[in-house]
């Protein structure tokens, strides 16, 4: 084995360095993936490193997914929820050196996508999400942890920007002044959602909070839908955080990171399918308030995201790994170029959704 890996996390579930090979994959920018193959007997795992410094608090990572795998096991069992492996000693994460590793199961015959190609994909991760939290829809939410505090709640957010707007040096603000201007004049996004952000037709959910397409998995030769991964955010939250997020990140054909702003426009056929497929598996329990913010799903992850690409800017880049000095900024100003098309086709929008919902 020649990645360094502790062999004390391999011994930990019954391997060893000379009976296991190993190989780096995935491109999530948070955790260590690997795919563990064992030579004795061809079996093949994901072997996971969770990032202490992102998550304060593995356990309560491990401890969620336990919770709600076993209420699914009971609810609906025939469905596949990929949960960690115990060790040995019947650990829910191998804990060495400071460093938290889980075994998952390998799903044969499946691939996760870092972009999407066809409508087809964007139908069927949507229904996916839409699935895991429809089976949970009578699951008790309070019995899980925060394990990120705040990721979505956009006012926090926006007091983050305020914060780092104030403390920034006057040349970081001089050069994006047009940028922040825009993120204040979109403020009452924020202003909206407090206005029901307490409504009993506004419930908690279990949500996975990072929707992106790589984080679901599709048959290999079909492409249809057969579980979703990298669960370390599933908690409590809100069903725009699953939705938006897809919206966000399956409407557009070129990532945050594209700095030619023509390019950022909406594929109307990818925000339908992914509309209609997350209702394929949620229609029948959102409430009638949360039907009308299905659009406003987007603007509210899209705003938080600009905010927070501008403020990790502003605070001199301390959080999203960069290779130019301005990446942060120009990731600000893709995101509020793409909120910009959410308001701009708005009717368009609202129609595909009230075709959806009819």
């Amino acid at each position: 084995m020649e990645l360094s890996i502790a062999k004390e996390i391999i011994e930990a579930y019954g391997f060893t360095a000379d009976n296991v090979s190993l190989q780096q994959i995935g491109s999530g920018h948070i955790n260590r993936t690997y795919l563990l193959s064992s030579l004795k007997d061809n079996k093949k795992y994901i072997l996971q490193n969770v990032n202490a410094e992102i998550f304060k608090d593995p356990s309560a990572i491990a401890n969620n997914i336990k919770i709600v795998a076993d209420y699914l096991k009971t609810h609906s069992p025939e469905y596949l929820f990929p949960a960690p492996i115990t060790t040995l000693n019947g650990d829910l994460m191998a804990h060495y050196n400071n460093e938290y590793w889980r075994l998952l199961p390998f799903v044969d015959n499946t691939l996760a996508f870092d972009t999407l190609s066809d409508t087809k994909q964007a139908y069927e991760a949507a229904k996916q999400f839409g699935k895991l939290s429809r089976l949970l829809n009578e699951f008790n939410t309070s019995a899980l942890t925060i394990t990120i505090p705040g990721f979505h709640d956009l006012a926090w957010r926006y007091e983050q920007f305020t914060f780092a707007l104030n403390e920034a040096t006057i040349n970081l603000k001089a050069n994006p002044k047009e940028i922040i201007e825009t993120a204040l004049h979109y403020h009452f996004i924020v202003d909206y959602f407090r206005s029901f952000e307490h409504s009993k037709e506004f419930p908690d959910r279990v949500m996975h909070h990072d929707t992106k397409i790589s984080n679901v998995l599709l048959n290999a030769s079909t492409n249809i839908g057969v579980c979703v991964i990298d669960l370390d955010t599933l908690m409590p939250g809100k069903f725009i955080s699953d939705l938006g997020d897809m919206i966000r990140t399956y409407i557009c054909a070129f990532s945050e990171n594209e700095t030619d702003l023509n390019k950022v426009k909406i594929r109307l056929p990818y925000f339908e399918a992914t509309v209609k497929g997350y209702l394929a598996e949620m229609s029948t329990i959102l409430t009638p308030t949360e039907k009308e913010l299905i659009l406003f799903s987007g603007k509210y992850i899209v705003y938080m995201q600009a905010l927070r690409f501008l403020t990790d800017y502003l605070n001199g880049n301390i959080y999203y790994p960069i290779t130019y000095a301005t990446q942060n900024l120009d990731r600000a100003k893709n995101q509020f170029k793409l909120l910009s098309e959410l308001f701009e086709n708005e009717k368009i929008l609202q129609g595909i959704i009230d075709e959806c919902l009819s």
